[in-house]
């Protein structure tokens, strides 16, 4: 959710603001704990990302949140200005449920082929 733009500023996302404390430094696995937590909240743009959560390369945390810790994060195209006041198409970024954890649901499913759940088959 973003703020409504204040007269001569940028508007501001909610997620990416209230993230900043809790994880700091620069390092890798602090830049992923600051991006996870904050896709965790909401949708997110390259801007937002670099701007509110000091990630310079956002692409490259999303890619080790996707392909190092399997998370689902979905990306499509959006303009966006930057503080100068410039348009800028961005990837924004959303979290998704995790693939991996819909398949344990359905494999749990009592209709699952697979399940431990004991019914009357009728034939």
């Amino acid at each position: 959710m973003t703020t409504k733009k204040q007269k001569g500023h940028v508007a501001r996302n909610d997620a990416a603001l209230t993230t900043k404390p809790k994880h700091t430094g620069n390092s890798i696995e602090a830049q992923r704990a600051r991006l996870l937590e904050a896709l965790e909240k909401g949708p997110l743009t390259t801007i937002e990302i670099r701007r509110d959560l000091d990630i310079l390369m956002p692409a490259a945390r999303i890619w080790d949140l996707r392909h190092r810790l399997g998370k689902n994060i979905s990306m499509e195209w959006a303009d966006q200005p930057t503080d100068g006041g410039r348009m800028h198409r961005v990837a924004r970024y959303c979290l998704l449920p995790s693939a991996q954890s819909d398949l344990f649901a359905v494999l749990d499913s009592p209709f699952s082929p697979n399940s431990h759940h004991k019914t009357a088959h009728v034939i």
